[in-house]
């Protein structure tokens, strides 16, 4: 199995979802297309590629740009493209954050601001769709993951809502076979989560200060059950390839 892996950020790895990948013997190919791996001059970014060759499956990752903004960062559009061409061939998609805005925009649906920024291990419930998805059936109908995003997204006509949540009901979806969007961050190990809030505990101290005050807490209570979410979703996505 080889898969193509597109990182937009350097502070958002694929994490326990690369992991398991590469677990399960997966080969994973990570492209940087806004940041060269040793420097932060977005000119020397790795270029998306122009089709998706013989790569079986994509994995896009997150990131704080916003899906729509091609002039500052213009690989979002390549990245988008390739999503609709993985899409085409039948070959799985699994977007994450960043990346599930990018599969809506991919297919023609709107992505904009929430109108506030989610952050931390949040409350998530599948929906009735999930009970017979591939990826979901039999998972607990709720579960804690962790979130920062302040865009969100319109479902794309036809497709499948799998989980939600009561600040921002649109968290997953699914596209025909196996293209997957989810707006949490199930990639995220506790060093990652950490990085976060540490790098931004400024503005999290006069935003949302419980968040920081809580973090420690909530990730020692909800990421074991987040991991084993991770795991399984990630076995199964894989499964979609054999």
């Amino acid at each position: 199995m080889r898969i193509l892996c597109v990182q937009n950020d350097l502070r958002t790895p694929p994490g326990l979802v690369g992991l398991g990948m590469m677990q399960a013997g997966a080969r994973l190919d990570v492209i940087a297309p806004h940041h060269h791996w040793s420097s932060l001059d977005p000119r020397q970014g790795t270029p998306v590629p122009d089709d998706p060759g013989d790569y079986d499956a994509l994995l896009v990752l997150g990131g704080p740009m916003h899906a729509n903004n091609d002039k500052d960062f213009p690989p979002l559009e390549r990245t988008a493209g390739l999503i609709r061409q993985f899409a085409a061939l039948d070959r799985p998609v699994l977007g994450i954050c960043l990346g599930s805005q990018l599969i809506a925009r991919a297919f023609g649906a709107r992505v904009y601001p929430h109108g506030m920024t989610e952050v931390g291990f949040r409350p998530l419930d599948l929906t009735g769709a999930a009970a017979t998805d591939p990826l979901l059936a039999g998972l607990s109908p709720r579960v804690h993951i962790m979130q920062w995003h302040e865009d969100t997204f319109d479902l794309p006509e036809g497709a499948d809502l799998l989980m939600t949540g009561p600040e921002c009901r649109n968290q997953a979806f699914r596209i025909g076979r196996a293209t997957y969007a989810f707006q949490c961050h199930f990639e995220v190990t506790g060093d990652i989560a950490r990085t976060w809030v540490q790098t931004q505990a400024e503005w999290l101290a006069r935003n949302q200060p419980e968040v920081m005050a809580g973090f420690e807490d909530s990730l020692h209570r909800h990421l074991p059950g987040a991991a084993r979410f991770a795991a399984t979703v990630t076995e199964r996505f894989l499964g979609l390839l054999r």
